[in-house]
C-alpha cells in the first residue's frame, strides 16, 4: 500500500450474535475446519482514534471473537493476521502468526497512518512465531506481549503489567472437555465401521473392544489426563487403553474356553487396541501448550513405530486365533 492510499478499516463490535455462537459450535465439532475465519486486515472496535491501542489476532473466528468479546466498551484497533484460519498458538508454530506476516500486514493496512503511537499488543502464545526485534527494525512498531487469555486484557491494560496468573498456561478440565467433540466426531464413523466388521467376524466382545479403545482415547483420556501415570501422552494413552482393554480381553479368552484360540484372541486385542488408544491420545499433543513443537516431533518419532509394531502383532495373533478357532484348537 502506498502512502497516498486511504487505509481500509473494517468495523466490528464486542457483541457476539447467535450466528457467531453457532460458528463456534461448528468449529468445535470440526465442521469445515478451515473455513472458520475472518478476512485479515485492520478492524475498528467501537470508535477508536489515533491514540487507541492496537491488538493483534489470528483470523480464526474463535481467536478473533475471544479477543473482541473481552474488550467490552473499548475503543481499539484489532490487526488480524492471515493465519489460514488457525488459532494463535498453532499458527505461531506453523509460522503463519509470524514476523513476516505481521510486518506485511502493518504495511498493507497502512497502520502507521491510522495511529499516532507505534505499539502493538500481541497474545503471549504468539511469541514463538514473532521476533519483536525484527518487527521493530522492519516496521518501527514495538511488540508488547499481553496475557495468555484475552479475558485478562481489561485488567492487564490498566498498567500494562501481567500477573503470574495471567502468564500461566492452564489446561484444566474445562479446556480439555471442549476438545472432546472434534476428536470424537473425526473418529466416530471409522469406529462404527470397525465395530460392525469385528462384530461380523468375531462377535460382540470384538465390537465392544474397538468402541472402548476409541472412547478411551478421545473421551476418557482428556478427562483423566492429570491422573494417568507418566509424562508423555503416548504412554499415558497406552496405560489407559490397557486398563480398559484388559477386562475385555479376559472376557474374550473366557468365551474361548481358555483354549489357545481364545487366549491368542485376547492377546491380539491387548496388543492392538491399547496401541490405538495411545495413537488417539498422541493427537492431544497438538491441543495443549504443555508440549513443545520439538517435544511433539520427538514423541511421534519415538512411539509411532512402536504402535505400528504392536498393531501388526495384534493383527497377526488375531488372524492366528481365527485359524485355531476354525480348527477348534
Amino acid at each position: 500500500m502506498s502512502d497516498a492510499q486511504t487505509p481500509t478499516i473494517f468495523a466490528t463490535s464486542s457483541s457476539l450474535s447467535l450466528n457467531h455462537h453457532w460458528d463456534h459450535f461448528l468449529a468445535r465439532m470440526g465442521w469445515k475446519r478451515m473455513q472458520h475465519l475472518v478476512p485479515p486486515g485492520l478492524y475498528a472496535l467501537g470508535s477508536p482514534d489515533g491514540d487507541s491501542p492496537v491488538f493483534v489476532s489470528a483470523n480464526y473466528t474463535l481467536s478473533f471473537d475471544a479477543l473482541r468479546s473481552a474488550l467490552i466498551d473499548w475503543n481499539a484497533y484489532i490487526l488480524v493476521l492471515d493465519t489460514k484460519g488457525v488459532n494463535v498458538w498453532c499458527a505461531a508454530g506453523e509460522h503463519t502468526f509470524a514476523t513476516a506476516e505481521l510486518v506485511n500486514r502493518i504495511v498493507e493496512t497502512g497502520l502507521s497512518q491510522v495511529v499516532n503511537h507505534r505499539r502493538l499488543i500481541l497474545p503471549q502464545l504468539g511469541a514463538p512465531g514473532v521476533s519483536a526485534f525484527e518487527v521493530r527494525r522492519r516496521s518501527g512498531f514495538s511488540v508488547e506481549y499481553g496475557p495468555v487469555r484475552a479475558a485478562d486484557l481489561p485488567v492487564y491494560m490498566q498498567d500494562h503489567r501481567a500477573t503470574a496468573e495471567m502468564r500461566q498456561v492452564r489446561f484444566d478440565l474445562k479446556d480439555r472437555l471442549v476438545l472432546i467433540p472434534i476428536e470424537l466426531v473425526h473418529t466416530l464413523l471409522p469406529m462404527l465401521a470397525g465395530a460392525f466388521v469385528l462384530y461380523w467376524l468375531q462377535g460382540g466382545w470384538a465390537a465392544l473392544s474397538i468402541i472402548a479403545a476409541v472412547l478411551a482415547g478421545t473421551v476418557l483420556f482428556p478427562i483423566l489426563l492429570p491422573w494417568i501415570p507418566g509424562r508423555e501422552f503416548s504412554p499415558k494413552g497406552y496405560w489407559l487403553g490397557l486398563a480398559v482393554m484388559l477386562p475385555i480381553a479376559i472376557g474374550m479368552a473366557q468365551m474361548g474356553g481358555w483354549r489357545w484360540a481364545g487366549l491368542l484372541c485376547g492377546l491380539a486385542y491387548l496388543l492392538f487396541m491399547p496401541a490405538l488408544t495411545a495413537y488417539l491420545a498422541l493427537n492431544f499433543t497438538g491441543s495443549t501448550t504443555f508440549t513443545s513443537r520439538s517435544g511433539v516431533k520427538q514423541e511421534i518419532f519415538s512411539y509411532i513405530p512402536l504402535m505400528a509394531w504392536m498393531g501388526g502383532l495384534g493383527l497377526f495373533f488375531g488372524v492366528l486365533s481365527s485359524i485355531l478357532a476354525y480348527w477348534r484348537f
